[in-house]
């Protein structure tokens, strides 16, 4: 399609691919491309904070001598949560969206009876 969108130039090569792949083979709104924009930059945050976390650990020992998490473990659960929460909106997955928000924790939520 000499028409598709491209992908924003500041996406890593792989994910520009997944973005060409996904306008190829689905039929994408303007607001759908602006969801697949933020799932790309999510994921590749994710894959930032991953490459990090690979090569410096989880944690680091602050000035007083204390184990500390790095931020990038919280970077890497948020954009995971946010690339899935993304794709689920977009409903690539060929499931539509869900129509409705989805019911609120009730106080006994969790509780064994």
């Amino acid at each position: 399609m000499a028409n598709s969108p491209k992908p924003p130039a500041h996406l890593r090569p792989p994910t520009q691919k997944w973005w060409r792949a996904v306008v190829a083979d689905f039929d994408l709104e303007g607001h759908h491309l602006r969801l697949l924009q933020l799932a790309a930059e999510a994921w590749d945050q994710s894959q930032i904070a991953r490459e990090v976390l690979d090569r410096d650990g989880q944690t680091f020992t602050d000035r007083f001598g204390q184990p500390k998490e790095r931020p990038e473990v919280g970077i890497l659960q948020n954009a995971r949560i946010s690339f899935a929460r993304l794709l689920r909106e977009l409903a690539l997955d060929g499931v539509d969206a869900p129509e409705t928000p989805r019911m609120a924790r009730t106080a006994d939520y969790g509780r064994r009876r």
